[in-house]
């Protein structure tokens, strides 16, 4: 296997990809963390903020910051955990829900234009390939 190749393919991947987040992301006015933020409450639901931080990758205390700016532009809500009186939730208000949805349509639309180059038993391998890679990161 040419592991150079391979990671000339992956490094031009990346690019394109995050090109494009940045690109539709610009036109929500949040940064692409925030819409991360958004992305993931949308699909797993209200969090506390210890596991909010794990699924980012970030420290809470970077995360205070980014939840201050969501809610200040009432994108998120916080409130107190309903048994862990040292915990609070973040979950989404009802226009960070409507952001959150229509990032992940056009998520879904790229996942199409992506895939349409394929045949389904491909796009079948690369989710599996996918499946398998997440896991290792």
């Amino acid at each position: 296997m040419d592991t150079e190749h391979l990671t000339r393919l992956l490094i031009e991947f990346y690019e394109k990809f995050s090109s494009w987040e940045h690109g539709v992301v610009k036109e929500s006015g949040l940064t692409l963390p925030q819409m991360h933020t958004l992305e993931i409450l949308g699909t797993a639901g209200d969090l506390r903020m210890t596991e909010l931080a794990a699924k980012m990758g970030v420290t809470t205390g970077s995360l205070t910051v980014l939840v201050d700016r969501l809610e200040r532009g009432g994108f998120v809500s916080r409130r107190p955990h309903e048994t862990d009186r040292r915990s609070i939730r973040v979950g989404l208000t009802p226009e960070g829900e409507r952001l959150s949805r229509e990032h992940h349509q056009l998520h879904e639309h790229l996942t199409q234009e992506i895939v349409c180059a394929l045949t389904p038993e491909e796009a079948g391998q690369l989710a599996a390939m996918l499946g398998k890679i997440t896991t290792c990161l």
